[in-house]
């Protein structure tokens, strides 16, 4: 792969995540004006406006998650909690949040990822736990039925060959090589109804 194949993916990212923001906003200012003019709220108007509430809210998340991470920026636990929270206002999916303090942008870049991979395992959603002890993060899913792909959580902990990575599965190669630049590495525990990544 080429020197710059990494950072010229994620500014590619953060370009695409930055030109779209603008129309997804005018977007949601004209749904604003509508109503302050007296329009009915209608359910289509309703549809529209939730979806391009959960846009904005997706573009946010992609922007951190998958745009270049600058080392000496940080995010406050508040606003990674607010992105957090609005991707998954409507899911299947509970979060249960205890982040404080600002975080530095390559550390929040690889929670949303990881927060990525671990979702993949709940198809029918669960309980998220996010929260950091004894200098480490913990990412707990708490669910019925858990389905990790165990191939690439291998692959991901350095102690298997990767497969052939999909379109779907792009977030844990990024993820490896975002732990790969932080000197960092996951260790994983899974139980019947516990699946927890620690970082």
């Amino acid at each position: 792969m080429p020197q710059h194949s990494q950072p010229l993916a994620a500014l590619i990212a953060s370009r695409i995540c930055h030109d779209l923001v603008s129309p997804l906003g005018a977007i949601s200012n004209g749904l604003e004006l509508l109503h302050l003019s007296g329009v009915p709220q209608s359910p289509e108007l309703t549809l529209i406006t939730s979806s391009a509430t959960n846009a904005t809210a997706r573009i946010r998340f992609f922007r951190l998650a998958f745009g270049q991470a600058d080392k000496g920026q940080s995010i406050h636990a508040k606003d990674l909690c607010d992105i957090l929270t609005a991707v998954h206002v409507e899911g299947r999916i509970t979060l249960d949040l205890r982040l404080s303090d600002d975080i530095p942008h390559p550390m929040a870049q690889a929670l949303l990822l990881t927060i990525l991979c671990v979702e993949q395992a709940m198809p029918y959603g669960g309980l998220l736990h996010v929260s950091r002890l004894n200098d480490r993060w913990h990412i707990t899913a708490t669910s019925g039925r858990l389905t990790p792909d165990l191939t690439l959580w291998a692959a991901l902990s350095g102690s298997a060959k990767w497969p052939d990575i999909s379109a779907s599965q792009v977030h844990f190669l990024l993820l490896f090589q975002c732990l790969e630049n932080q000197s960092s590495h996951i260790d994983t525990t899974l139980s019947d109804t516990e699946f927890r990544v620690s970082l």
